[in-house]
């Protein structure tokens, strides 16, 4: 399989997030913050390698918590 991040909510906030293409692992690369964004929405597609190749598809919620408050 091969794992990729096909859409971000919101927009803009894409390349705060990584996605290792053969483990589909996600990973952060920036800094959240809970005043500007509470909830981040990434699409992932699953690609296989047959022939046609196939894929699937899924969402991922990340709720951001402020733990300060």
């Amino acid at each position: 399989f091969s794992y990729s991040i096909v859409s971000s909510v919101p927009v803009g906030n894409r390349d705060l997030f990584t996605i290792d293409p053969k483990s589909g692992e996600i990973r952060l690369t920036g800094v959240l913050d809970f005043e500007d964004v509470r909830l981040h929405e990434l699409q992932i597609e699953a690609r296989d390698k047959g022939t046609p190749p196939l894929s699937g598809h899924c969402s991922v919620e990340l709720e951001v918590v402020d733990v300060n408050d």
